[in-house]
């Protein structure tokens, strides 16, 4: 009897195994310190090591016990507005400000699903908005003008 191979679970546990192995390349750099003083490059190695380690497993088990998926037909249209509305807020974050632009760019990706009614859409933006204004602005403190010099104002 001839095992299944799940190609997707493979693949994928693959990016996770680079994706790791680069943070513990990367987090040797570092200073590791001790484990009751840690050192900056502790938290990247263990995340890595993590990160690594379940892509390992995923890969095994793509390898042992796959399944073979249908994945059915992709969203280009969701893919495209994802991408771009990424692309609008890293372009215009400076110019425009952080309010407009997450505001903007919330409304976008809520928009790249058909199923969602317009008025709905600019209410999760809006929502969006305030909670990232709220967490990134007011909380961390991120040094970031809430509006911009292209508003003239």
């Amino acid at each position: 009897m001839e095992r299944r191979r799940s190609l997707p679970d493979v693949l994928a546990g693959g990016i996770f195994v680079l994706i790791g192995g680069a943070f513990v390349v990367g987090s040797l750099g570092y200073e590791l310190g001790t484990p009751l003083r840690m050192g900056p490059g502790a938290f990247p190695l263990l995340v890595g090591a993590t990160v690594a380690a379940l892509g390992l497993a995923i890969v095994i088990k793509g390898l042992v016990a796959g399944e073979v998926v249908s994945f059915g037909p992709i969203p280009w249209r969701a893919v495209a507005v994802i991408v771009l509305a990424v692309m609008f807020f890293g372009f215009t974050v400076r110019g425009l400000g952080f309010v407009p632009t997450s505001a903007v760019t919330a409304l976008l990706t809520t928009l790249a699903s058909s199923r969602v009614r317009p008025l709905t859409a600019v209410a999760v933006a809006a929502g969006l908005t305030v909670a990232a204004t709220l967490i990134f602005v007011v909380g961390l403190q991120l040094r970031i003008p809430l509006w911009g010099p292209w508003l003239g104002f």
